[in-house]
């Protein structure tokens, strides 16, 4: 894959999408994303331009209305690789709104990989998840992991969507596909441009910041009789420009591959967990100040204990996380500080 090569992002004004669209920026590639706004808003887009001093274009399509899609193509016929964030990710909303996570997250797909077979895209992304693992007892978790029933519809879609790709790549022999299943991304780009935007929190650390700064009274700690070391949930939480940087990796590791299989899956996680109580902890010791929360009930759709072995990533897409928990913390807490002045 040349440098300049066109890369569509999709979900590209969202957390994840925009520190990957400046990883691939500063690596040379020419980047357009889609991203309907739903959930996101043209902030972080801005920030990208300030730290790379490039405009990038957004596209506002929904990508389950298969024509628009059809149409964008039909625009960027050139596009020679696509990295798929666009999801509803709310593991509580897609308990309660199932139907809806079902059709966003599988419908756009399917459209996408249209267009990839029609086009001859030559390589895709696919955003997974540690979800696909739910409550496995196999710590830590490893690639052959078997998958065992989703604990929730937004962990469902995440393994049938894999399926889809996986089926996908044995009949179609013009593109290869990297399902990356990240761990719990967190943290700010260190320029505190971009950042994690969630006015309502649906993960731990805009809930921590979001505490600390006054904007919540406390933080609820969802039960404390998990099977862990300190009875509360245990996860893995890895930077986000360790993960950004790993999709750009990815995307040369397909166009180096040779290998008969043209679908691998990598684990994208620190190789250790810790506990919510953990993360608390280091945020306290970088924020220098006592954070308020209580514990409270388990909440559905959890799971006890997740965690990743990342030997395949380290070892194939030369993935190497650069960021502790510590730099997480740190990074997410200025940018709250930012964000919120």
């Amino acid at each position: 894959m040349s440098h300049k090569s066109k890369i569509l992002v999709t979900g590209g004004c969202g957390y994840i999408g925009a520190h990957t669209i400046v990883d691939l920026i500063e690596n040379g590639y020419d980047v357009i994303s889609v991203d309907n706004l739903s959930r996101a808003t043209t902030q972080l887009l801005a920030g990208i331009a300030d730290i790379t001093s490039v405009q990038v274009k957004n596209y506002a399509i929904d990508l389950c209305i298969a024509k628009d899609i059809a149409t964008l193509f039909a625009q960027h016929p050139d596009i020679s690789g696509i990295i798929h964030f666009a999801a509803y990710k709310s593991v509580p909303e897609s308990v309660a709104q199932p139907l809806s996570y079902y059709h966003n997250n599988l419908a756009s797909l399917i459209n996408l990989l249209q267009m990839v077979q029609q086009y001859e895209v030559p390589y895709f992304v696919f955003s997974s998840s540690c979800s696909v693992y739910g409550n496995t007892q196999q710590l830590p978790v490893t690639e052959d992991t078997p998958l065992p029933r989703a604990e929730s519809p937004y962990g469902n879609t995440k393994q049938i969507g894999e399926e889809i790709i996986r089926d996908f790549s044995h009949t179609h022999s013009g593109s290869r596909h990297a399902l990356l299943r990240y761990f719990n991304p967190v943290g700010a780009h260190p320029t505190a441009l971009i950042g994690e935007i969630q006015p309502i929190p649906q993960n731990l650390v805009p809930y921590i910041t979001q505490t600390a700064i006054g904007k919540r009274p406390q933080l609820t700690v969802f039960g404390n009789d998990y099977d862990t070391r300190d009875g509360i949930c245990l996860r893995d939480y890895i930077h986000v420009c360790d993960i950004a940087h790993a999709h750009t990796l990815a995307l040369r590791y397909l166009a180096q591959s040779t290998a008969d299989n043209r679908c691998e899956v990598f684990n994208l996680g620190s190789g250790t967990g810790n506990t919510v109580l953990e993360a608390i902890a280091a945020f306290e010791r970088v924020a220098q100040m006592p954070l308020p929360y209580v514990i409270g009930a388990r909440r559905e759709g959890d799971a006890a204990a997740v965690y990743a072995d990342n030997q395949k990533a380290r070892a194939l897409l030369g993935w190497q996380p650069r960021y502790d928990l510590d730099d997480m913390m740190r990074t997410a807490w200025i940018w709250e500080q930012r964000n919120t002045q």
